[in-house]
């Protein structure tokens, strides 16, 4: 099974920028003050790497070797962009199905809707390329293997994300606690794009305004949420459902 890989030191994080390798996220140390290293974060955020400033001991423990400050995770899937996403689904005539994960930061959660999402023909999931839960080694085996078969997408923002769907014709819905209709009281076979918030906070407000439709599910018992991968679930089965 193909893992993470953790690339470390200044000249082969710098390597592997200008071979273009697939980098989910760069690690560089507090407070380092090198011209090398300014360069592989000025190169990063061009490229729309997510970049982390953490203190030293965080390396340590990421690598035993010397990481000389910084350490990049190579991505074990290429990523395309939104059009590669949306637009090869537009041009079958086919009803698309989407998920859009905003702040979404467990891997294992992660793992676990990339799974459901194969196994409910979802066309493609979108993430941001800040602040969301990277590719790993447990992404993978938490998605059994799932996240090779399905495309995924990085944005800089959900809210341009959403701006492009609903241009698009795709309705988006969002998966939410603050409303009173259930996603059973929605029409679900046009084309959909389900949004997910994270696990702490859900869906931001900011992103909850832009949606189409907010949509719930029933909660019978004292616990008034459920884990997010298990709510998606039973988001896209029950447009399995309709759509069946």
């Amino acid at each position: 099974m193909k893992k993470e890989q953790y690339i470390f030191g200044i000249h082969p994080v710098l390597q592997a920028l200008e071979a273009e390798k697939t980098i989910d996220k760069l690690f560089v140390q507090k407070g380092m003050d090198h011209s090398k290293i300014e360069t592989i974060i000025s190169m990063s955020e061009k490229m729309g790497v997510s970049v982390n400033e953490v203190p030293i001991e965080k390396l340590d423990r990421m690598v035993r070797s010397n990481h000389q400050g910084v350490i990049a995770i190579a991505s074990p899937i290429a990523f395309v962009s939104i059009e590669e996403l949306i637009e090869p689904v537009l041009a079958k005539d086919k009803k698309g199905l989407f998920i859009l994960l905003d702040q979404i930061s467990d891997v294992r959660n992660f793992g676990a809707i990339i799974r459901t999402a194969e196994c409910t023909g979802v066309d493609g999931i979108i993430i941001q390329k800040k602040g969301g839960a990277p590719v790993s080694g447990d992404t993978i085996k938490t998605s059994a293997g799932a996240i090779f078969n399905i495309p995924i997408c990085k944005v800089d923002h959900i809210k341009d994300a959403i701006f492009y769907l609903q241009g698009s014709g795709i309705k988006t819905i969002a998966a939410t606690e603050k409303t009173d209709q259930y996603i059973y009281d929605l029409t679900l076979t046009d084309s959909i794009a389900l949004v997910m918030g994270s696990e702490s906070s859900g869906i931001s407000k900011s992103v909850l305004q832009l949606c189409d439709e907010k949509a719930a599910l029933p909660l019978m018992g004292e616990i008034n949420s459920l884990n997010v991968s298990v709510a998606c679930g039973a988001f896209l089965y029950e447009i399995v459902r309709q759509r069946s």
